[in-house]
């Protein structure tokens, strides 16, 4: 676990696919940075959809997180800025797809990004001058791997997208047993920062229900900002940008302003207990 630190890393994870976890990253990251955070989004995913999203393009991504999790370089050599001031990434590729099987003989495979963010925050320490991160949003890729693990065994906290569907409570018991194992013996201080509800439409009943189960399921860890459902946010990442640059008025952007407030709020709780 990194030493206590400003920095704090919350890992944006669902095994499910689909469900807005790049999304999620992508505009939770712009939106904290747009209320005064310096933040840096970690794409673990290998399709890299979160770098694209940010505008990185494949062919702009000389070093990468697979780079540094391999040792090769460190997070703060690999971060790139974005279009978003305040907002950078240590962008992805299909790169990942073998780091299975290059770390298979490692037994500290489990603590890579651990030791490198540990290493990110003797680095912010060492330049006082310099304004640090406030936040490292880890974007997971859609399965419990050995990318998930590394992202929660560095992670002070785990950020749990849910979408508002009929299979939206498959896994997500999985989920939370995983969180519970990795807590019992890789991260004892890992806890469930929150669970955000993606693609809610308040005018069908089965959203309503979904948003029902997984309230009763998590309790006060669900946030009260849910993600309305908005063409706006499916169109954004095509345009290589994150909602609040393409569309500041739509509900997507307005949405996630406020899960950023939310999530804020929920951190100064946690830093004055």
């Amino acid at each position: 676990m990194p030493a206590a630190s400003s920095l704090r890393v919350l890992a944006i994870a669902n095994q499910k696919g689909g469900v807005g976890k790049t999304t999620t990253a992508i505009n939770l990251g712009t939106a904290l940075a747009a209320v005064g955070e310096k933040v840096l989004i970690l794409d673990l995913d290998p399709q890299g959809n979160a770098s694209t999203g940010v505008g990185i393009a494949e062919d702009a991504r000389p070093v990468t997180s697979f780079d540094v999790l391999t040792g090769k370089t460190s997070i703060a050599r690999a971060s790139m800025k974005t279009l978003v001031p305040n907002l950078s990434i240590v962008p992805a590729n299909a790169d990942l797809v073998g780091l299975e099987s290059e770390m298979m003989a490692e037994a500290n495979r489990p603590f890579r990004l651990r030791d490198q963010v540990a290493a990110l925050i003797a680095e912010q320490r060492a330049r006082p001058a310099e304004i640090p991160y406030g936040y490292l949003l880890i974007d997971c890729p859609p399965s419990l791997n050995l990318l998930t693990l590394n992202a929660m065994t560095a992670a002070h906290a785990v950020l749990v997208p849910v979408q508002c569907e009929f299979f939206a409570l498959e896994g997500i018991s999985q989920l939370k047993e995983t969180i519970d194992q990795i807590r019992g013996t890789l991260n004892p201080a890992l806890e469930i920062q929150g669970v955000v509800l993606t693609m809610h439409d308040a005018r069908t009943s089965l959203s309503k229900e979904v948003e029902q189960e997984v309230r009763s399921f998590f309790g006060a860890k669900v946030y009260a900002t849910v993600i309305r459902r908005n063409v706006k946010v499916a169109e954004a990442p095509s345009h290589g940008k994150p909602i609040l640059i393409y569309d500041y008025d739509c509900n997507g952007s307005q949405d996630y302003i406020k899960l950023a407030t939310e999530v804020i709020q929920r951190e100064r709780q946690l830093r004055a207990a």
